[in-house]
């Protein structure tokens, strides 16, 4: 905690990624709270309005006020994010850690399964998927688990690998521990840190990727709030800069804030750094 609070004090861009996506969270948490007017609401005598007074961030072309919708938006941008990156983490951290932990023909074989799915662009991938499922959240996220989850995996095996061969593993062994306490008890907690880093710098860039398959019309289905469909339909209305640029700027700042964070994680749990900046 100590090491923490020295990193959180020494290292800028780590507080700041903090400040960015904490105060993103709040006000996604907050957003039915904070919400000047329903995002839903459609005020044709009020369409395309710049940003002002009544309306913090202009309209859009229904008239909807984008404040409201960028504040909703958040919700579902930040948690669809979010949840693909835990279920992807936890399906990586359990494929790779068995991969490296049994070794020789289970680990060539799971190994070529996760290549195969690394072997495709992953915006391409996920796109397919979610055509083929239909355009609905829950569809998005499922494509975006299937097109993530590899990475994680080959670096849990390689961290498996790293320390299978310690001394406490061994004696776990000597001591009559079965295989399954040894990888659970002993595997994967020495060997996240390094899958919690990745996470974290993951989230940045799912945003990204959950947001551009929003873009495409293949995320939440109009007219629900989500920041990339937004900035698809600005992109419809060049001459109208707010529509596109205030959802474009959430996207923005979330992703730099996580990737500020990863890189502090990184730091924090890697001792060779801790020495070097200390």
């Amino acid at each position: 905690m100590t090491a923490f609070i020295r990193l959180f004090r020494r290292n800028r861009l780590f507080a700041l990624g903090l400040l960015i996506c904490g105060l993103w969270i709040v006000l996604a948490l907050l957003a039915p709270l904070i919400a000047p007017y329903d995002p839903l609401a459609q005020d044709l005598a009020a369409r395309f309005e710049p940003p002002g007074a009544a309306h913090p961030f202009g309209t859009d072309s229904l008239g909807r006020d984008i404040l409201s919708r960028v504040l909703m938006g958040a919700r579902v941008s930040i948690t669809g994010s979010l949840l693909t990156i835990i279920f992807a983490a936890l399906a990586g951290v359990i494929f790779g850690g068995i991969a490296g932990y049994a070794g020789g023909v289970v680990d060539e074989i799971m190994m070529r399964l996760s290549e195969l799915v690394q072997a495709f662009p992953t915006i391409i991938l996920a796109m397919v998927i979610s055509a083929a499922l239909g355009p609905s959240l829950f569809h998005t996220l499922i494509a975006m688990v299937i097109v993530w989850w590899p990475g994680f995996a080959r670096l849990m095996r390689s961290a498996v690998i790293q320390i299978r061969g310690s001394e406490y593993i061994e004696a776990s062994k000597s001591m009559g521990a079965s295989h399954l306490r040894v990888f659970f008890r002993e595997i994967i907690p020495n060997s996240v840190g390094s899958v919690l880093v990745m996470a974290t710098v993951d989230f940045g860039n799912a945003i990204l990727l959950f947001s551009g398959l929003s873009f495409l019309g293949l995320g939440s289905p109009p007219p629900a709030p989500e920041w990339g469909a937004m900035v698809s339909d600005g992109a419809n209305y060049l001459a109208y800069w707010w529509l596109a640029t205030f959802p474009g700027l959430g996207i923005l700042t979330m992703s730099i804030g996580a990737n500020f964070i990863g890189d502090g994680m990184r730091d924090y749990l890697d001792p060779k750094l801790r020495q070097e900046k200390g």
